[in-house]
């Protein structure tokens, strides 16, 4: 090898050709070798490149955050390959590629705040010479490469780009995707960094006579689109997608369904083209369809009932109608059970998962069922598990938070799975259950896929690659929620989910939504979704938008967890927007514990901890139990106020503290700004159902009598209190899962939910599936092989009447649904409660005078303890009160043993029951 140095515009030829490599001041332009004719090198570390990950991210067209040690001796760029063909072999990279240039940078405070997991990494800029080729890089294999001053590779990585994609793409915001209809369709998918897209249109939902029609790109927004003809009409249609994909290390031509899909062939295999105006498509009277009156949020009293357990096991139902939509537009047991829950007071069914799962056989002739004879089995055997856990795949039943397309009915529900069919039952079902007095609420899962990467039931990532889904660090998918995370923080993953919820509603006349793990949405998002509902009125849509419900799971946990890379949509966060979340709060006080206790036994104060020790050295001494007691009795007063934050009171230790001073594991029982922004539960379809719960909790020797009344009594702490109330399906009636804690999959014999009180509640139906049950077993076994602890019909009949004479009482006065901070703190009082208040009893005083015509005050006293217990409410002194009406004229003969003394202001109230007072 030889070399001239160069001085300025003069030349030097040295006569001594050695090279000195180390010399300072000096660069060296290696220009050409051969193998055997390098001069000596020192030896280099061992280059990182493992293109598996992807380390860098590419956050807008100008710059790459990649944790690189910055230095004016490192060199950084983009490789990208448009074939695909990037690999690492012999310590450099190969392939058909070209390079984007990056220089040293600076991340902007925007950047920072729009990326906050990344405020610590290196900014790199991308060279503006080649800024046009950003758009070719996108569309290919591209790679972040870090070399040292003599060009060796030191570090490559792949890149996640949703960043840049967001930006180059911003218009495609604005676009209708999907689906639309004006005359003939327009199809369009938003695919923008596929090489090419084509729609393969299917005469048949089985995919017979195929025909591929080009589809063209709009380069501002990266959606390709085709127009049909009024004949597509019915047909199926899937996308050809040409694009590089990171899972499968190349390009790929993906078959895969449309995201927008509005109808789909049986097992989601094709989506098919739709009109959803078509009036084919709508069952009689839909356009006018009468709603039940609305109720603001702090007004609603929810039930939460899946489509399949419904109607199941009700032989009132023809057999091909159980487990379906239709089941909601008949007569059966439970429709009319339904019905006098409206009557009682009840407004609102939440219907878990109903879009299109990828879980459940779709054709009846594809499922399986299991075999054994389930209802002879021993009550505490092993052996109703093990049946059932082996069809658990393909039997009919799953909870449904497996999505595979958002914006479809599930097709196992509907008679025929096959195409539209689903459409009109879906409607049909909005339809009765609005005609028997309910509106409807969907449970909808946008926080994560079934799949993700090459599945065959990915949809999104195998239209864009590495887009819609929640990468880590090092470009792996996020799975915190169980599954493959998406991620609403992206432009177009946060435009589906505002979409997809705009189309139930406008559409399907769905009355509102309950957002499965909603903290893993960004704040911004729901408040999106939220505006995007306002926006829809009854001229103009058929539907009245601001009338909708919103509340989801507030939790806060996993990769976002602590606003990590957002503000998220947790409950301490929402407070303001009137977007509901569950309170956890109150569920802990009442039942006892948390729902991961070892041991299932700590006690609560619905559940023994106030006279009633079941003996596990779990609940602590004696000491500790009351002062847990009363600690719980402060989390039970803030959520009957609908754990306001602000609202002022005297907690059980005598001082006057705010809701969000008081302690609940760390954080603020207190949070919200308004009582709607509360859902109040003690049960739902996770963990033990109450009545399981308390089989678990209460000294296994108490009589069922008073199971029922613990029962009632937890119930109460939920209906009675201000926002939300929220019960799980069945827990009126004593409900079980026989200890079950996690059915999502347990079939239908464990999720039974028996209209027909002589079928008992479900307890004793073997011990509970090993998988999530089994280190319970040696707790489970003595209480289901105990027949004291079935009810028979008289238990179950008293448990209804209870719950109905609660609902009957929340719906009685606008005392219970205050509206307002200001409201509460006005009206709301624990006149007992305080240094001096009697440890498993909570005594609440509303002042009802000028919001309620008939009574100046409502008290409501939740004894908890074996005792009878007087309760002494100043401001009630020589007035006249007496038994709510309700529970005057009801058939509880315990409750109506309350008496009032006018000359103290004393309640006195029977152990274990909810006694309601009124002044006239």
């Amino acid at each position: 090898m030889s070399y001239i140095i160069h001085k300025g515009d003069e030349k030097d030829l040295p006569d001594n050709q050695a090279l000195d490599l180390t010399a300072a001041g000096h660069e060296v332009w290696r220009v050409a070798a051969t193998e055997g004719h390098l001069l000596p090198q020192p030896p280099a570390r061992g280059a990182d490149a493992d293109l598996r990950k992807s380390a860098a991210h590419w956050i807008d067209r100008d710059t790459v955050a990649w944790k690189v040690e910055p230095s004016a001796s490192l060199h950084h760029s983009l490789a990208f390959s448009e074939k695909g063909d990037i690999a690492y072999a012999k310590g450099d990279l190969t392939g058909d590629l070209r390079v984007i240039r990056l220089i040293p940078g600076e991340l902007t405070d925007a950047q920072k705040a729009k990326w906050p997991h990344l405020a610590g990494h290196t900014a790199l800029k991308v060279d503006p010479r080649d800024a046009g080729l950003i758009g070719k890089a996108l569309r290919g294999q591209v790679v972040a490469v870090e070399r040292d001053a003599s060009g060796a590779l030191l570090t490559a990585t792949g890149v996640q780009i949703p960043g840049v994609l967001d930006d180059v793409y911003a218009e495609a915001a604005g676009v209708e995707l999907g689906p639309v209809w004006r005359g003939a369709p327009r199809l369009s998918v938003w695919a923008p960094t596929a090489r090419k897209v084509e729609l393969a249109l299917h005469r048949d939902a089985a995919g017979g006579g195929r025909t591929v029609h080009e589809m063209r790109r709009d380069d501002e927004t990266g959606v390709w689109s085709v127009r049909g003809l009024p004949s597509w009409k019915g047909r199926y249609y899937t996308f050809l997608v040409t694009v590089y994909s990171p899972a499968a290390g190349k390009v790929v031509t993906n078959e895969v369904t449309d995201p927008y899909s509005l109808s789909l062939a049986a097992d989601s295999v094709r989506s098919q083209v739709v009109d959803l105006s078509d009036r084919s498509l709508v069952p009689g009277g839909w356009s006018s369809l009468t709603k039940p009156k609305a109720v603001t949020q702090d007004r609603a009293s929810v039930y939460e009932l899946h489509v399949r357990d419904f109607s199941a096991s009700d032989a009132s139902v023809p057999a091909d109608r159980r487990g379906t939509y239709a089941a909601f537009a008949g007569d059966g047991a439970g429709m009319k059970e339904l019905r006098k829950l409206a009557e009682d007071g009840l407004t609102h069914v939440h219907l878990l998962p109903v879009f299109d799962i990828a879980t459940v056989p779709e054709r009846k002739s594809d499922r399986a069922e299991p075999d054994c004879d389930l209802a002879s089995m021993p009550a505490d055997s092993e052996q109703q598990q093990a049946c059932v856990a082996k069809v658990a795949a393909k039997d009919a039943f799953n909870w449904g938070y497996d999505p595979r397309h958002y914006t479809v009915p599930e097709g196992s529900y509907a008679s025929d799975p096959d195409g539209s069919g689903r459409i009109k039952e879906f409607r049909g079902m909005v339809a009765g259950l609005n005609g028997a007095g309910l509106r409807v609420v969907m449970d909808v899962v946008y926080n994560h896929t079934h799949a993700a990467g090459q599945d065959p039931t990915s949809v999104l990532d195998r239209i864009v690659p590495g887009y819609y889904h929640r990468l880590l660090d090092d470009g792996a998918v996020a799975t915190s929620t169980c599954c493959a995370n998406t991620a609403p923080e992206h432009t177009m993953m946060g435009k589906l989910v505002v979409d997809s919820v705009v189309t139930w509603a406008r559409d399907y006349k769905v009355d509102g939504f309950r957002f499965d793990l909603m903290g893993h949405h960004p704040k911004a998002n729901m408040l999106a979704v939220r505006k995007a509902l306002d926006g829809l009125t009854l001229a103009r849509d058929g539907v009245d938008g601001k009338s909708i419900i919103l509340y989801g799971e507030g939790w806060n946990f996993g990769e976002v967890a602590n606003d990590a890379r957002f503000e998220q949509a947790t409950q301490l966060n929402m407070a303001g927007t009137g977007i509901g979340t569950f309170s956890d709060r109150l569920r802990d006080a009442v039942r006892g514990g948390s729902p991961f206790d070892a041991d299932p036994r700590v006690q609560g104060f619905g559940s023994g901890l106030a006279g009633a020790p079941n003996g596990s050295p779990a609940n602590g001494t004696a000491e500790q139990q009351r002062a847990r007691l009363l600690g719980y009795q402060d989390l039970i007063k803030v959520g009957l106020t609908g754990n306001l934050r602000d609202y002022t009171f005297t907690a059980s230790g005598g001082r006057q503290v705010k809701g969000s001073e008081v302690d609940y594991n760390g954080s603020p029982a207190g949070y919200t700004a308004s009582p709607g922004e509360v859902v109040t539960y003690v049960d739902a379809h996770d963990n033990e159902t109450l009545f399981d719960a308390l089989a678990y909790k209460l000294p296994q020797a108490t009589t069922m009598a008073d199971r029922v009344r613990m029962q009632s009594l937890s119930l109460a702490t939920a209906v009675l209190a201000q926002g939300t109330s929220f019960v799980h399906a069945g827990s009126e009636r004593l409900r079980s899962k026989s200890l079950d804690r996690n059915s999502f999959d347990s079939g239908d014999w464990f999720n039974r939910l028996l209209w027909d009180c002589s079928q008992g509640n479900g307890f004793g139906a073997g011990l509970p599936p090993r998988a999530d049950n089994g280190d319970k077993w040696a707790y489970a076994r003595p209480l289901l092989a105990d027949p004291a602890l079935r009810p028979d019909c008289a238990s179950i009949g008293s448990a209804r009447a209870r719950y109905g004479e609660l609902l009957k009482i929340r719906s009685s006065s606008p005392a219970f649904a205050l509206g307002s901070l200001a409201e509460v703190q006005k009206r709301l009082t624990f006149p007992a409660g305080g240094a001096a208040e009697t440890p498993g009893v909570v005594t609440m005083h509303l002042d009802a005078s000028g919001i309620d015509p008939r009574w100046k005050s409502i008290t409501v006293v939740f004894n908890a303890t074996p005792e009878t217990q007087p309760q002494t409410v100043a401001a009630l002194k020589d007035a006249q009160v007496t038994l709510h009406p309700v529970q005057t004229a009801g058939d509880d003969a315990v409750v109506k043993q309350s008496t009032f003394d006018p000359t103290t202001g004393t309640l006195t109230v029977p152990a274990r029951t909810v006694a309601v007072f009124v002044r006239s």
